[in-house]
């Protein structure tokens, strides 16, 4: 394997940059100042991600090690502060390429047209860097550069090697007692498996050739006020493609020491606005569950429907879905569909290894897709037309480790299996497909 020397001389002089200024010193002597309030963390996670598909196409097999460093600073003195947050990221191939690129954890290139494969070869290391300058006065935060973003319209979230940035500003205000309020605008992304910034596009719709939405704004509020209840409201629009609504209801009910109730919501609405570059979308989405706990095992049970003939839509490679049956491989996500959910998890706690998880779960959908959208200007016209009774299952195991003391602890073992398999209705949608990941993560607080 073959590292480029000048990707792992930028993650490392970074790191040393960091830790160096870190350390310098500071007059004011406030714990709450730019030095004081620092902090420098270090993420090494190892992936290994097999996509085996089971319809004649190419399998998708990639392993790899990356690296994130992330520096934040405090805030100066005095009524108004300015702080910075900078990461540094470096992705090394292992394996994969030539032929079995795809998975989505390393980057791809355009395929050779003397070869059979569908993703060209992947690059033996790629890296980024980004930073973003932050200011603090009434209870306020205004952030402006590359972001990591976690909300239910806009969330990069981190279920691959690396994770996803955004560039652009936020705003974040904690003002009133168990009240955040948030909201923010974004003109560029880093998917997880590449390098450069790049307009944002969807997950699922198909844009026309050289357009890309210019931006994307939110706003929204998380309220946390009453024991154990937890609420969101977000409105978002990815300008000329569509605005979104979001509301959430999360309560946990505490029976006794050992037993629980868990009900909750999720909601989504998407219309289409501006130029409508996806076509017309109007497509109401929500999923319901009630979990039960009892000592360190729950059983939970969710539905979840989509109603509109298109298929409710993200943001490209993120992971601002926020419903229940989003599963390892599948959304469950298709236009009419209707989904139903069992999950058992178990905390091995009590059997005295503390640290071990585990869960396994049932997902099934069923739907109409000839009511599904057929409109030449739909950027979702690509469901199959004969597919009057689709369905399709999916099963998910999952098992995790986490040391929870000495040198290594933090360190995190996890395994993922997923099976998903269709009717003959649903094949042009979803393929039957195994993906196995195996992901040690180590996260590392240098200070």
């Amino acid at each position: 394997m073959k590292v480029s020397f000048k990707h792992s001389a930028l993650f490392v002089a970074m790191t040393a940059t960091l830790s160096t200024a870190a350390y310098a010193d500071d007059s004011t002597g406030s714990k709450d100042g730019f030095i004081e309030g620092s902090s420098l963390n270090l993420d090494l996670k190892n992936y290994y991600f097999n996509h085996d598909r089971h319809d004649g196409k190419q399998d998708s097999k990639e392993w790899g090690q990356g690296f994130v460093g992330q520096f934040q600073s405090g805030f100066t003195q005095g009524p108004v502060g300015f702080g910075i947050d900078v990461n540094a990221m470096l992705g090394l191939k292992l394996d994969g390429g030539a032929g079995s690129g795809g998975s989505s954890i390393l980057p791809t290139t355009a395929p050779d047209p003397n070869k059979d494969n569908l993703y060209g070869d992947a690059p033996d290391s790629f890296s980024s860097a980004g930073g973003a300058l932050k200011m603090r006065a009434f209870d306020t935060v205004l952030k402006a550069g590359d972001m990591l973003l976690n909300n239910p319209v806009i969330a990069g979230g981190a279920t691959r090697m690396l994770p996803m940035t955004f560039r652009g500003f936020s705003l974040t205000n904690n003002s009133f007692d168990y009240l955040t309020l948030d909201a923010g605008q974004v003109s560029f992304d880093k998917l997880f498996n590449q390098s450069g910034n790049g307009r944002i596009g969807t997950y699922y719709g198909t844009l026309p050739d050289g357009d890309k939405s210019k931006h994307m704004s939110w706003a929204g509020a998380t309220y946390s006020g009453l024991p154990g209840l937890t609420s969101s409201l977000y409105a978002s629009q990815l300008k000329d493609i569509w605005n979104q609504y979001y509301y959430d209801l999360d309560y946990t009910w505490a029976l006794s020491d050992q037993i629980s109730l868990n009900p909750g919501l999720h909601y989504y609405h998407t219309q289409d606005s501006g130029r409508a570059l996806l076509g017309n979308i109007d497509n109401n989405t929500f999923s319901v569950h009630l979990g039960l706990s009892v000592g360190h095992q729950t059983l939970t049970a969710s539905l979840q429907k989509v109603n509109g003939n298109t298929p409710f839509d993200y943001i490209q490679d993120g992971d601002s879905i926020f419903l229940d049956n989003s599963q390892q491989y599948s959304d469950f996500n298709a236009p009419g569909e209707k989904s139903w959910k069992v999950q058992y998890a178990y905390g091995f706690a009590e059997w005295g290894m503390p640290g071990l998880s585990s869960s396994v779960s049932y997902t099934r959908g069923t739907m109409d897709l000839t009511k599904a959208t057929t409109a030449a200007d739909s950027g979702y016209s690509y469901y199959n037309a004969d597919g009057k009774d689709a369905k399709h299952w999916e099963r998910d195991a999952d098992l995790k480790y986490v040391v929870q003391g000495g040198p290594a602890r933090d360190l995190s073992v996890r395994l993922r299996w997923a099976t998903n398999r269709g009717g003959d209705g649903y094949k042009t949608v979803d393929h039957n497909a195994d993906e196995y990941r195996v992901i040690v993560d180590y996260p590392i607080n240098v200070f």
